[in-house]
């Protein structure tokens, strides 16, 4: 009797494998724009400077990242995703190891910069290779997967930034990334179907008037805060927001668009765009308040104030996987509009509680309902974005979509401003009222929920191909 063959184990498929890869990297780009944060004492202490010229170890990496992302997407289009988007991660591996071999800040900010970079390549990509790996049917699952890899990494971040710089050095902040970033290079090379390269002309001139215009935009509402709109601010603001107009007006009559203007006549197209500014916007504007006043009224330390965020932070990895399945049967809107209306309850609970200088324990229950609110948007928002397109503009709309999250980020929203003291009355913005959150902070959790409202089909599914 011959012996039964043994069977050799199921191996991943192109379209796990693209999960994987992607999933991997999306989670280190995410994870190093949070590590640093942490680990920028550290950095201080061995590198010197003034720390406000430090801060920009963490401002040149968003304000990059966030002007070169339409670019980004576009090259991959015109060049071929895989090829761009390996050339991205290892680009950004090669910058990670600059970081950690930085002598002095200057060159450290200049790394960090080249970093942001390469984030700009792969963010984008990752999202398009993953939503042409699988069909229409199993799309809302492995965007819910993909989307709870940004929670996880926003959870970890800081929790990964101090135990490294603690246990380590804040070197080690970066050297992580480096064998991680070039063996996802050398796999995605191997594993990652290739889509065929558009062939078309690059559209220089849209992504030189694009970059530099967002770039502008960015860079004023970093260096405001919000608030400080002095003469330079106000410039660079006007100057951007006229770069940008004309890069829409030359984008309408150029032959080969790098964003074809016909995609915002689409209402879905549209909305969905604008939640996620307003719905991340609301995400980094509470963080902002909530770890004020953690750090500030409650008297938790920095390590314990990211402990605090776990409620709401950690909810991503476990809900937005179910959300993006359920939408698969539901469609993105009832799941989006639900999750923003929570969002935007939780949010408005913390601050009515705030407001009476609650304790954390009083706290637990609502930011699990914003966790979970936002937990349902995340994957249902960049769902809707793809679902509104063909499979050509795939890309692009990748593109616009992450520009969206990455444009809420840069901005401290000027709306949720400390207004009150603990007991509710008037007080000065000192070290000792900044923690308060009066209830006025619910305010940018509103504006995503009523644009997730139009009449979307409720089931988009995929546009053919013209």
């Amino acid at each position: 009797m011959s012996p039964t063959p043994a069977i050799a184990p199921k191996q991943p498929t192109r379209a796990g494998w693209a999960l994987l890869l992607t999933s991997v990297a999306f989670f280190m780009v995410t994870l190093d724009s949070l590590v640093v944060v942490t680990a920028l004492p550290a950095i201080h202490r061995e590198l010197g400077g003034q720390v406000s010229t430090l801060e920009w170890a963490v401002n040149a990496y968003l304000l990059v990242f966030a002007a070169g992302i339409i670019t980004a997407a576009s090259i991959g289009e015109r060049f071929g995703r895989r090829r761009v988007y390996v050339a991205g991660l290892a680009l950004f591996s090669l910058a990670s190891a600059a970081c950690a071999l930085a002598p002095s800040t200057t060159l450290l900010i200049a790394a960090r910069a080249i970093q942001g970079l390469g984030a700009a390549i792969v963010t984008p990509l990752s999202l398009t290779i993953l939503t042409t790996a699988f069909g229409p049917e199993r799309r809302g699952r492995v965007i819910g997967i993909w989307g709870s890899i940004a929670g996880l990494a926003v959870a970890a971040g800081p929790l990964v930034g101090g135990g490294v710089t603690q246990g380590l050095s804040w070197h080690w902040v970066f050297w992580v990334n480096v064998p991680v970033g070039l063996a996802g290079a050398a796999l995605s090379r191997l594993r990652l179907p290739e889509a065929p390269a558009s062939g078309a002309a690059l559209d220089l001139v849209g992504a030189v008037s694009a970059s530099l215009g967002a770039l502008a935009v960015i860079w004023s509402l970093v260096e405001s805060g919000g608030t400080n709109w002095d003469a330079t601010n106000l410039g660079l603001m006007a100057g951007g927001l006229v770069v940008l107009a004309a890069f829409l007006a030359w984008e309408r009559h150029a032959a080969a668009p790098m964003v074809p203007t016909r995609l915002f006549r689409d209402l879905q197209f549209s909305a969905a765009n604008a939640t996620a500014f307003f719905a991340y916007g609301a995400i980094f504007s509470a963080a902002f308040l909530m770890s004020q006043y953690f750090q500030m009224s409650l008297g938790y330390g920095p390590l314990a104030t990211g402990l605090r965020f776990l409620p709401w932070t950690a909810t991503p990895l476990f809900i937005a996987p179910l959300a993006g399945a359920l939408s698969d049967k539901l469609g993105a809107r009832p799941l989006m509009t639900l999750g923003l209306a929570m969002q935007a309850a939780g949010l408005a609970w913390v601050a009515l509680l705030a407001g009476h200088t609650a304790s954390y324990a009083e706290i637990v229950v609502p930011l699990v309902i914003a966790g979970v609110g936002i937990s349902m948007a995340i994957p249902t928002m960049p769902l809707a974005v793809m679902g509104a397109v063909a499979p050509r503009d795939m890309g692009t709309a990748s593109g616009c979509s992450t520009c969206s999250s990455a444009l809420a980020g840069s901005w401290r929203w000027p709306w949720p401003r400390p207004c009150s003291s603990p007991t509710g009355t008037s007080a000065p913005r000192s070290a000792s009222t900044m923690g308060s959150v009066p209830p006025c902070s619910c305010r940018p959790a509103c504006p995503s929920l009523a644009l997730s409202l139009p009449s979307w089909p409720a089931d988009p599914g995929p546009r053919p191909s013209t």
